[in-house]
């Protein structure tokens, strides 16, 4: 029997850049469960520290700009990274830190750009969000808003998601996932990719969970997990829609005997798309 190395069982691996969420239902906690669930080995950059539940937001520590190119310089120079994913980056300092060491690397790149919180709470600086647009995306495989963090990218206050979703591809020329969470049209969980200048509309049960948070986060660490296991952005997608429905329907709840309850996404249930990669 020939010998087989350890290292030929190494599963593939996937960055993320992104804060820490102490409730751990967003953030690099949520992308790293994401990431294991799929099969993935997850790294992690962490870019600010979060205090906060899914029904408020209490402290935001941003992180040096140094520690941040510490992190990402020493972790592409040692793993053989096969997909990137970028989350909350609060200044502009950071952004255009990442993006400058994420250029020319050529490796597929999911840009979520983290902007409000489920609170409500604003997790990105003003002149942040020119640089995510100018610096960040241009290196980016695709973005995945939803759909006031999409109006904010275009500089407008409305339109239909097709319409806007369209129109920002264009503007980025980079793919663009509009996630249905926020649709104005209703209760909707439809989410359109635009790519390759084509609409794929990717229908999914609606789960109403007012105090969960972190969806954006685990579509977009599936999505990069995908991309890291060699799936086609159509198809990484739909592992996405999956996974992040899976675990909405699966979800924890604990009730505090508040006027709403805490609600936390279940990761690890593993939907039947992404277990046959």
């Amino acid at each position: 029997m020939a010998y087989r190395s350890p290292m030929d069982q190494s599963p593939p691996v996937a960055l993320t850049i992104a804060g820490s969420d102490s409730c751990a239902g967003a953030g690099l906690q949520a992308d790293l469960k994401t990431f294991g669930a799929l099969g993935v080995h997850g790294l992690t950059v962490v870019t600010v520290v979060v205090a906060e539940t899914p029904l408020e937001v209490t402290e935001i520590h941003e992180l040096p700009v140094a520690v941040i190119q510490e992190q990402l310089s020493l972790l592409l120079e040692a793993y053989p990274v096969s997909a990137v994913k970028t989350g909350m980056l609060y200044s502009k300092a950071q952004v255009v830190a990442v993006a400058d060491l994420l250029a020319g690397t050529k490796i597929p790149l999911v840009v979520d750009p983290v902007m409000i919180a489920t609170s409500g709470t604003a997790l990105i600086s003003d002149d942040a969000i020119d640089a995510v647009r100018d610096r960040l995306i241009p290196e980016a495989t695709l973005v995945t808003p939803n759909y006031p963090e999409a109006l904010a990218l275009l500089k407008q206050k409305d339109g239909s998601p097709e319409d806007v979703v369209e129109r920002l591809a264009k503007a980025l020329n980079c793919s663009v996932l509009l996630t249905g969470g926020h649709d104005p049209q209703g209760q909707s969980a439809r989410d359109l990719l635009w790519d390759s200048g084509k609409m794929t509309t990717y229908e999914g049960e609606w789960l109403d969970l007012p105090s969960s948070h972190g969806t954006g986060c685990t579509i977009s660490a599936a999505i990069t997990a995908a991309l890291a296991n060699g799936a086609p952005l159509p198809e990484a997608v739909q592992i996405g829609k999956d996974f992040v429905t899976e675990a909405l329907r699966n979800a924890f709840c604990w009730d505090r005997g508040a006027a709403e309850p805490l609600v936390a996404l279940n990761q690890a249930n593993l939907p039947d798309s992404a277990a046959r990669r």
